[in-house]
Parts: C-alpha cells; sequence; structure tokens
C-alpha cells in the first residue's frame, strides 16, 4: 500500500454456519486485533442475502468496540475518523459451501492429482475427481457429473505433445452430461482445460455450446513438472467473476470490499506463505472440525493443501473410529475403557455432535479421536503433497505413467519448523499442555519444532490483509493470532525404554540453567515463558539425530510458550505398550510431565 497506513481496518469470514468479523487497528506503530463479532451466514433460504449476515456481524463488532462501523442503513462508515469508521473492508468466504468443483482427467495418480492440487490450491472444495482410468463406468461417470452441479470444472490431460485421445474422452464425457451451475442456472458452467496444448482446438470444439470454456496453460506439461499457477489464478477469477456474482448477496458484497473477495482455504494458504517467506521456514497448520480437517503446508516454497472430508471428532466420529480402528483410539486413552464401551461412546457422538464432553472420560475420548483424525489427515496430506523431484529425467512417459518412479515425500515431520493447530478440539481443550500433546502424538514432529495454536481461527482474515498490506498481517499474525505453546525437540530414530537417549543443557536469559539426562520412552518439559528465548544444547547418544546428523550435537535459539520446551524421546515411530495396565500408567505419566492430566481420570 502507499500512502498513510490506515488506522482500522474490518475484516469479514463468512463461514457455512457463521460470519466472523475482526477489528485491525493502528495502535503505537503496530497493528493489533482488538475486538472481534460474529453472527449466522444468511446466504441460505429464507433470507438468501450473504450481506445481511455480514451488516449483522459488523453490528456486534460496533457493539463490542464501541466503534460505528456501519450506519443505520447498513452502510459501512469510511473512512475513519474520531473513532468511528474504517479505513478497509475486507472479506473471505466460504459459505454455502465454498468454491466447490469437479476435477477431470487422464490418469487418476497422474493429470488428475496435478489438477486436483491446482483447485484445492485455488481454495475449492473438490467433490469428485473424474478419470479414465477410475473404477466407474462411463454411465456412472457422467451421471455423476450430472448431479453434482459443481461451481467450476478442471480438465487436465496428457503432456504438452502427449496423449490426447484420454482428452479428448473426457471433453465428451463432459459434454454428455452437460451439468449445470450451482447458482446461475441460466448460465453455462465455467470449464477451465489445463491439459495437452495440442488437443485445446478439440476440446473446444466438442465442448462448443454446452460450457464457458477457458484455456490455461498445462498443469503437468511435462512427465517432471507441474505448472500450477495458471490454473489457480483462473479458478479465481472464476470465482469473483462467476460464482460469486450468482450467489445470493455476494454481488452487493463485492462491491463494499476494498479487495477482491477471497475463497477462506485460499486465504489461509496467502497468510502461511508470507510466514514461510518472511522468515525462510517450513509451516504446517491444520484446522480440525466437526465433520472435516484441512491440512495446509508451506516447505520449501511449495503450498499444498487437502481436505480430508470424513475425519472429523463431531459428524464424523464413527468414521475416524472405522478408519484407525477401536484400538487406535482407546490406545490414547489414560484410562480404562471396554471396547463395547468405546464404540457406544463414538456412536452417541455421531448421533448428537453438537453436545460438549460432559466429564473428564469424554473429553479424553474426544482428544483421542482428534489424535487419530489429525494423524490420518497428516498421511493423506504426506501422500497427496508429494514432490516431482528426484525422478529420473531420461525415463519414458509410460514409465512415468505406470508410476515406475518414485516420488519425493516434500512433507515429513523432518521438513516441519512451525505447527499451527486451530479448531474447537485443539483451541478450546481445558489445558494448552493437552493441545500441545494432541499435536506432537498425532504429527510425531522430529527435530526441533515450533508448536502454535490459532485460537479463534484468524489466518483467513489475516490472508485476504496480506494480499492489500503484508505488514499489518505480519503484525496482528505474531501479536494476536497465534499463541505459542512451546518448542518440541524430538531425537529420531528407535529407542529403549530406560537406556539414556539425550543429554541437555538449557541456559535461560534471567540466568538460570538446566542440564540433564532424558532416557528412551521419556518426555520431559523444561518451563520457559511465552516470550522467552533461551539457548538449548542437545547431545543424542549413538543412533539419534535431532537435526544436526546422527549422534551430533545440536545448539540453537528456542522459543518458549504456555507449555514451555519439551524433550520427546519416546521414539519415532511411536510405539505405546500393548498391555491395558502398562499401556494406561505410561499414558498418564506421559501426560502429567507435560501438565495435560487432569485430576479425577
Amino acid at each position: 500500500m502507499s500512502g498513510a497506513p490506515p488506522s482500522a481496518i474490518a475484516i469479514t469470514d463468512c463461514g457455512s454456519t457463521t460470519t466472523k468479523a475482526i477489528l485491525v487497528e493502528l495502535k503505537d506503530g503496530v497493528f493489533r486485533q482488538t475486538f472481534r463479532g460474529e453472527a449466522p451466514t444468511t446466504v441460505e433460504a429464507p433470507v438468501e442475502d450473504v450481506t445481511v449476515g455480514v451488516v449483522a456481524a459488523l453490528r456486534d463488532l460496533s457493539t463490542r468496540s464501541g466503534r460505528r462501523i456501519v450506519d443505520e442503513a447498513g452502510a459501512i462508515v469510511r473512512p475513519a475518523s474520531g473513532g468511528d469508521g474504517v479505513d478497509l473492508y475486507l472479506s473471505t468466504s466460504s459459505a454455502g459451501g465454498g468454491l466447490q468443483m469437479v476435477v477431470a482427467g487422464v490418469v487418476a495418480k497422474f493429470s488428475a492429482m496435478s489438477a486436483q492440487r491446482a483447485a484445492l490450491g485455488a481454495g475449492a472444495i473438490v467433490a469428485d475427481v473424474v478419470a479414465c482410468d477410475d473404477d466407474r463406468t462411463v454411465f456412472e461417470r457422467v451421471d455423476r457429473l450430472k448431479r453434482l452441479r459443481p461451481d467450476i470444472v478442471l480438465l487436465a490431460g496428457g503432456t504438452d505433445g502427449g496423449a490426447e485421445i484420454g482428452v479428448v474422452e473426457m471433453a465428451q464425457l463432459i459434454a454428455a452430461a452437460d451439468p449445470r451451475p450451482r447458482f446461475g442456472k441460466q448460465f453455462k458452467l465455467p470449464v477451465v482445460f489445463a491439459g495437452n496444448a495440442s488437443v485445446a482446438a478439440e476440446v473446444a470444439r466438442v465442448l462448443e455450446g454446452k460450457v464457458d470454456l477457458y484455456t490455461v496453460d498445462n498443469v503437468r506439461p511435462t512427465v517432471e513438472r507441474e505448472r500450477l499457477e495458471p490454473a489457480r489464478e483462473r479458478i479465481h477469477d472464476l470465482f469473483l467473476d462467476h460464482v460469486m456474482q450468482q450467489a445470493p448477496g455476494f454481488g452487493k458484497l463485492l462491491r463494499w470490499t476494498d479487495a477482491p473477495v477471497m475463497p477462506t482455504p485460499s486465504a489461509v494458504g496467502a497468510i502461511l506463505r508470507l510466514a514461510s517467506e518472511l522468515d525462510e521456514r517450513n509451516v504446517l497448520a491444520v484446522d480440525i472440525g466437526g465433520a472435516t480437517t484441512d491440512v495446509f503446508s508451506v516447505v520449501s516454497g511449495a503450498f499444498n493443501r487437502t481436505v480430508s472430508a470424513n475425519l472429523g471428532v463431531s459428524y464424523s466420529a464413527a468414521f475416524v473410529l472405522a478408519e484407525a480402528g477401536v484400538e487406535g483410539v482407546r490406545r490414547w486413552l489414560p484410562y480404562r475403557m471396554a471396547p463395547e464401551d468405546l464404540r457406544d461412546a463414538v456412536m452417541n457422538k455421531t448421533i448428537r455432535p453438537t453436545t460438549i464432553p460432559a466429564d473428564l472420560e469424554d473429553l479424553f475420548l474426544e482428544q483421542a479421536l482428534a489424535r487419530e483424525a489429525l494423524r490420518l489427515s497428516f498421511a493423506q496430506h504426506a501422500e497427496f503433497a508429494a514432490g516431482l523431484a528426484g525422478s529420473r529425467t531420461d525415463r519414458s512417459f509410460d514409465e512415468g505413467l505406470s508410476g515406475a518412479r518414485r516420488i519425493e515425500r516434500l512433507v515429513r515431520p523432518t521438513a516441519i519448523d512451525l505447527l499451527i493447530g486451530s479448531g474447537g478440539v485443539l483451541a478450546h481443550a481445558p489445558r494448552a499442555a493437552q493441545t500441545f500433546a494432541m499435536m506432537i502424538d498425532a504429527f510425531e514432529p522430529e527435530g526441533v519444532t515450533r508448536i502454535a495454536k490459532d485460537s479463534i481461527f484468524m489466518l483467513p482474515h489475516l490472508g485476504v490483509l496480506a494480499q492489500l498490506d503484508p505488514r499489518a498481517a505480519r503484525d496482528v499474525l505474531e501479536n494476536d493470532c497465534i499463541v505459542v505453546l512451546g518448542t518440541c525437540v524430538a531425537p529420531s530414530g528407535t529407542v529403549r525404554p530406560g537406556r539414556p537417549c539425550l543429554e541437555f543443557s538449557l541456559d535461560r536469559g534471567d540466568g538460570s540453567s538446566e542440564r540433564g539426562v532424558v532416557s528412551g520412552g521419556e518426555i520431559v518439559a523444561l518451563a520457559l515463558s511465552p516470550g522467552e528465548e533461551a539457548e538449548l544444547a542437545v547431545v543424542p547418544r549413538r543412533g539419534f539425530d535431532v537435526g544436526g546428523g546422527p549422534s551430533r550435537t545440536w545448539k540453537g535459539r528456542v522459543r518458549g510458550g504456555e507449555v514451555g520446551v519439551v524433550l520427546d524421546c519416546r521414539g519415532r515411530p511411536l510405539q505405546l505398550p500393548r498391555e491395558d495396565d502398562v499401556r494406561i500408567e505410561t499414558q498418564r505419566r506421559w501426560l502429567a510431565a507435560l501438565g495435560a492430566l487432569t485430576e479425577g481420570v
């Protein structure tokens, strides 16, 4: 931005059920998030006008802040003057289900996967992936496309100058389905073609008169390379120009905002990319809900996002149980619970998803489900966010299609520098140590990793702000959004319980210090207050690595938090005892070491 910085900024995030508003103000030269408000989202019947909910949320924000943000007619008061009004108004949105897309490609694990990465990175919910090699019949695929009514279809397939027949077949399938858009039924469905440039003219001929076709650069121009940004940019433009214009009330909202409205997930990606670039660190963020879990990562500059549609802690609790198994969930409980009782409790949670834990056993069961939902979601994300580096450059196209090459996993525990958790079960755990425990149990970070949470899921608001004022977004991110829980130091390697794993020394700024040895199978939490830093030296024993190399000393500055510095010597991968009594005693010991064990369990 040029000129004088804004003194007050209002930002809304229009969610599926709730529209959340925050106020950002310039205080003593630093931007701070000062107040927040909310109201029900009103994109659906009977209101069918998203701006009604926006005005209600801004009025709630006015009441809480004492600042007049909207006038009697519902217009935003601009510019800021004398303690009233705002200089800027921005918004993100996932209302009405957000941006919903179908991805079509020739090969599910090749062009279709690249197209899916492009769609997810643009903030879309991918309702289905259709490919020539999926298990469904042509009729089933046509019927699926017809019934889904997506906002946009992304068609990919073939490298430039490569496969042609399959690409044309997918275009013919779309033409046969003649899908209609979710909003604006009198308009044609937007289709983005990001495949083999050699067949672009034939694809246009097949789809002529059926859809609004937009051609961009191939998402997979060669076997070795992806080019996702042109497709992402076109999807984002269509979201604004087509989808948002047809959705109830969004045309009016677009006229109110001082920057384009961003899809909520895309805004999260924007702020994570900014955080990663400014601090040159790899970031992983997770938002766990009742029905779904979103995982975002920026590793080595590459942004990826995945949506685990059936991994949540209430609506999808039964699915988590089915995926993880009864023993997979039960192993995290610090008390005895019969398998049949666990199944009953999970089914009760599924049919009454809006209830909150009634006692400590309910709380720890919900947190056990969260560990498994997070673990499974992270595994899906790591598999999906695979890089193309490290593959042979001389292999044939057929070898690429056959999956003969080895794909490099970009997102792995050793690569993450900052891990951010959000969502009710993480943000509102009774103790910060319980949030910390859930995250290190689920993600099993290795090396030195900072652990934090976004207590009110402010990341979307800051993502859209970052497009206009990166400095303001950075100020709020560091001062108000991210609650640092502490630092986890976890050596990689298989431990033997009771045998020394590492030696450590922690020297604090106030002159105090701690030294000691941590044995395998143990956790040690060292007190280090929020905002405080200390010098840490870790000497791993033979066979262990904390980031400096096998058996090499690691030295550096670490940040404290509500939990402090945690030395996690339980080994990787994490193994829990099979015998119930030993497992329960071990879980209680670990939770107690972190300060996460609530009395009464």
